[in-house]
């Protein structure tokens, strides 16, 4: 090389001195230059040395915010706040395209049921989604950054909030714009919305004490059994019941009360135990 970097800025280099662009002109050379590097440690403290390269390693090795990050805190969100909602598990590809995948063939089978007095299988499913996607998002078996949110300091509640956000704007959109394929429905294809609501809520609610495994699991499954009955009973091409204005009132009703519950039992988030099932909650908080 015909080029070296100056001792003056090589000792300004390990002062943390040295100015871009100097200092990245300086990064560049020392990583192809023996000599410069040798001459750096005859003129550098080591202490200072080491300090230098462990703030150069720190910037190589952090992370590159994505496309979503990015909007995110062009839009106001903070930094951290916007790396929360991006690590969401449920917010990768593949799950987005899972879930576009199941809605599409759902859409596909109310048009081509033959009754066509109700979108009865997209209704069924599509309250599951959003249940289904908040319990992915929070959890130590499901979710992978959940040792870090564990210790950061940051309320356990407001964390889950901050992840369900996330999953209820991304899962009502989809199912929102699977809606709209069914516009000979009408208003009868936003029957899923209630119920959503108040199954989300409610495994929620119930996670403070039971689980973020357990807690959802009970809930779907309540779901589809009370579907069941209510299928069982009802006459051909008939309604179901909770598709009704009645069913409606009643899920408002439940999306109410799990939420004043789920407020109630915030605190049960926080403090770490290390005896409960399915890594969940405790009586003290979260594990």
């Amino acid at each position: 090389m015909s080029w070296h970097v100056a001792k003056d800025d090589l000792r300004a280099y390990v002062r943390g001195e040295l100015a871009p662009p100097a200092l990245w002109s300086a990064d560049t050379h020392l990583a192809a230059c023996a000599d410069c590097r040798a001459v750096l440690t005859e003129v550098g403290d080591p202490v200072a040395l080491a300090e230098s390269w462990e703030r150069l390693d720190a910037e190589l090795d952090a992370p590159r915010p994505g496309l979503l990050e990015s909007l995110l805190v062009r839009i106001g969100v903070a930094d951290h706040t916007a790396r929360l909602l991006t690590a969401a598990p449920v917010l990768r590809r593949s799950w987005l395209l899972a879930i576009a995948a199941v809605l599409l063939m759902t859409v596909a089978a109310a048009y081509s049921a033959q009754s066509g007095s109700s979108p009865t299988l997209f209704l069924v499913l599509a309250p599951l989604l959003p249940l289904a996607g908040v319990a992915l998002s929070y959890g130590p078996s499901l979710d992978p950054t959940y040792e870090m949110a564990v210790v950061s300091p940051l309320h356990g509640f407001r964390l889950l909030m901050i992840r369900t956000v996330a999953v209820l704007s991304v899962g009502l959109l989809l199912n929102g714009l699977a809606t709209l394929a069914l516009p000979a429905y009408g208003l009868r294809a936003l029957a899923w919305l209630l119920p959503a609501l108040a199954l989300t809520a409610t495994g929620l609610a119930l996670t403070a004490r039971l689980g973020p495994v357990l807690a959802p699991a009970l809930v779907g499954g309540t779901w589809i059994a009370l579907l069941s009955v209510a299928h069982a009973t009802a006459a051909r091409d008939e309604t179901l019941a909770p598709f009704t204005a009645a069913g409606q009132g009643v899920a408002g009703a439940v999306a109410a009360l799990a939420a004043g519950l789920l407020y109630l039992v915030r605190d049960r988030f926080d403090s770490s135990s290390a005896h409960v099932p399915f890594g969940g909650f405790s009586d003290g908080g979260v594990v």
